[in-house]
């Protein structure tokens, strides 16, 4: 009953008339009419961002550019959060509750290929190699679509019920080893606790949906990943006498399988899972069976009550594959990303907004993604909705279009105003239902 009587008040809200100031222009219009003024500057940060990409930890020129710039608008700004976070607070001019927006800032270590006048050419060393630096995952346009979202909202703080987090947040792709950064950080060093939020909203751009079209799922959005290792121990023969050894490739080939097999096998095919590995070092020479074989992996799930089931399978069948051979193998576990959980409440009460937003057409349903996020920290310390932004070209096939992470990787900036008026409109809407409920 709960559940349906906050769908029929979004139902409502959504479609009741906001509220409108003496020149007749309601917010939503408003929102509109100054998204559509700020996107040649949304394009502009976008281009200069993707320009200067840094990587994560490292987001010094791009944390400076939206502290300053928030500064400007006249926002609260706290700098270095999380080593280069910055948080934003926009106080409105009513009393009312508070809404976090968060976009990521960091780039990755992939030379770009896309023949553009803005291309990146920056090259760095990450992990004593020289790499190229590229915005292959879109965090540039996030980062642009955030900064949009706070001018615009700026514009119009006067007819806001409550005050806009702003998380501009590093490192998401994860920091650099023996390094702590992330949403992770961002909330030990106290980006959410003054103030807490009542609800978070985040978008991804992704090449799957064409540009103008979004996005979502309610529950779980993105999938948990856990990092594994496992250490196969034999003993080291000539390969012409592998009867007098023990052999650790062989042994670790059949756990690779065995461990593949375990997702829909020995868990619930009708909870996503799937254990992949990912690299595999042993021996030096063709004709010597080594001591021992390292495989490295992850595991991910998407339903949290299936993970500690799935690990200790992992576990039991490396050592017991292991031991029928006369080998050993240890298993190590570290417990990485959590899945990103879309709110099931906050998702009905903001739908209506994202189907007003991009059109009844342009709303779609995803699917789960078995990729991770570290927006699943934020979205354990509030009640969040992270949902999908469209950037492939119209005019480009799902198929052809290079996925994030590539160095083709390449975004339709026409996307980028829908972008800013998802977010504006759904920080907007979340406040004026709580104002609404009387719930500040």
């Amino acid at each position: 009953m709960r559940n349906l009587a906050l769908a029929l008040l979004a139902s409502i809200l959504a479609t009741a008339p906001l509220p409108v100031p003496a020149d007749g222009e309601g917010l939503e219009e408003e929102i509109d009419r100054r998204a559509a003024e700020v996107e040649p500057q949304v394009i502009a940060w976008r281009r200069d961002i993707h320009q200067h990409p840094e990587l994560s930890n490292r987001e010094f020129r791009t944390a400076k550019l939206v502290a300053d710039h928030l500064e400007e608008l006249g926002i609260e700004v706290r700098r270095e959060i999380a080593h280069t976070g910055v948080v934003g607070l926009l106080r409105g001019g009513m009393p009312g509750g508070v809404v976090a927006l968060r976009a990521d800032m960091d780039a990755l270590p992939v030379t770009e290929e896309v023949d553009l006048p803005f291309a990146s050419k920056v090259r760095t060393t990450y992990l004593g190699r020289e790499v190229g630096v590229m915005h292959a995952c879109g965090h540039d346009a996030h980062t642009a679509i955030l900064l949009g979202v706070a001018e615009v909202l700026t514009g119009m703080r006067d007819r806001i019920p409550g005050s806009v987090l702003f998380l501009f947040q590093p490192a998401e792709e994860g920091a650099p080893p023996g390094e702590k950064g992330g949403a992770r950080l961002m909330i030990e060093e106290g980006a959410l606790s003054s103030p807490e939020p009542d609800a978070i909203f985040a978008l991804h751009g992704v090449p799957q949906y064409r540009a103008g079209e979004i996005a979502y799922l309610s529950g779980g959005a993105m999938a948990s990943s856990d990092k594994l290792e496992i250490v196969v121990r034999g003993r080291q023969t000539h390969a012409a006498y592998p009867w007098l050894g023990v052999d650790p490739i062989a042994v670790a080939s059949r756990i690779v399988l065995a461990l593949q097999a375990l997702p829909g096998r020995q868990t619930d095919a009708r909870l996503p899972s799937v254990v992949s590995i990912g690299a595999i070092h042993g021996g030096v020479r063709h004709n010597i069976i080594p001591d021992q074989v390292e495989l490295l992996g992850t595991i991910r799930t998407l339903d949290q009550s299936i993970q500690p089931d799935l690990h200790q399978r992992i576990r039991t069948t490396a050592t017991k594959i292991a031991e029928s051979a006369g080998a050993s193998a240890e298993v190590k576990i570290t417990i990485g990303t959590p899945m990103t959980y879309n709110d099931p409440e906050l998702t009905a009460r903001m739908e209506p907004t994202l189907r007003r937003v991009a059109g009844a057409d342009r709303l779609m349903r995803g699917l789960p993604r078995t990729g991770a996020e570290d927006f699943s920290f934020l979205s354990q310390k509030a009640p969040a909705l992270y949902f999908w932004l469209g950037v492939r070209s119209p005019d480009t096939a799902e198929k052809d279009a290079a996925s994030n992470h590539s160095p083709l990787f390449r975004v339709d900036e026409s996307a980028l105003v829908l972008g800013v008026r998802a977010m504006a409109n759904l920080a907007v809407d979340f406040l004026t239902m709580e104002s609404a409920a009387g719930k500040r």
